[in-house]
Parts: structure tokens; sequence; C-alpha cells
């Protein structure tokens, strides 16, 4: 038996459920590697600020300090990153995400890109333009997301 086909009424919860479509292609990329979301975005923050500090990731994963204590203690047992002493300040440690760490998600980026491109298959190039050029316009006056 067919499923009924789903409708919606408003342009915005067509945006919502492109969002969704996406969104669920970086999440079965993310559990196909056996990381949370937490994890994954971590070991790219890593990937991208090698040497950072517990407190930088708390404050880009919005948590406590003992919560990213927590997940980084998960990384480092599956050899994903790597805490360092620097020298002179034994209490102060940096977080390296580890060769294996960023192998693990490399190719993130371009899955995500490849999802866009599914989504937006129906779309000829000129279709994207102006599909771009509305979405631009309806997001101007928005406030601009922020990562604190």
């Amino acid at each position: 038996m067919n499923e009924p086909e789903m409708t919606f009424s408003s342009s915005l919860e067509l945006v919502r459920w492109i969002g969704w479509a996406q969104r669920k292609v970086g999440e079965d990329w993310i559990r196909a590697r056996e990381l949370s979301h937490e994890q994954a975005f971590a070991l790219g923050f890593l990937v991208q600020n090698p040497g950072s500090i517990q407190r930088d990731l708390a404050q880009m994963t919005r948590t406590s300090a003992a919560s990213v204590s927590s997940l980084l203690q998960g990384l480092e047992r599956r050899g994903l990153i790597e805490r360092r002493t620097e020298a002179g300040n034994e209490r102060s440690k940096r977080v390296y995400a580890t060769p294996a760490g960023a192998d693990l998600i490399a190719g993130f980026e371009s899955a995500m890109r490849d999802a866009d491109d599914t989504i937006l298959a129906p779309l000829d190039d000129q279709e994207r333009a102006t599909l771009h050029a509305l979405l631009t316009k309806v997001t101007a006056e928005l406030p601009q997301p922020t990562r604190s």
C-alpha cells in the first residue's frame, strides 16, 4: 500500500523539509563513523583549530567544561584526539585531532555538497540561481546566526 503524499501549505514548511533532508544525510554520515554529533563537531573544530584548549571547545559547543572533558575522553580512548601539556605550564593542555581523527571526518564537507546536489537535482542552473536569489532576499533582514 502506498503512503499518502505529503503536502505542505507554506513555503517555510518546504524549507524545513529540505533542512531535515540535509540534516539526515549529515547525521547518517556521522553515525556511520560511530560518532555522536558533538564528537564529530569537536573533531572538525580541532582539525580546523589544532591546539585549542578545552574552554574553546566548551564555548563552541555551548556546554560545560565537564561535558567537554567527557566528550574528549571518549575521543581520546578511540585514538582520535590527543591532549598535550604545554612546556612551562603543566596545567594547560592543548587538544589536537590525531591523523586517525582527521581521516575519520575527512569528506564530511564533500558528503554535504553531494547532498545539496541531490536535493537540488530537480532544478536546472537557472532555477537554482533563482532559488538562491529568493532565499538570499528572504534572509537579508533576518538576524545572523551566531555560534556563541
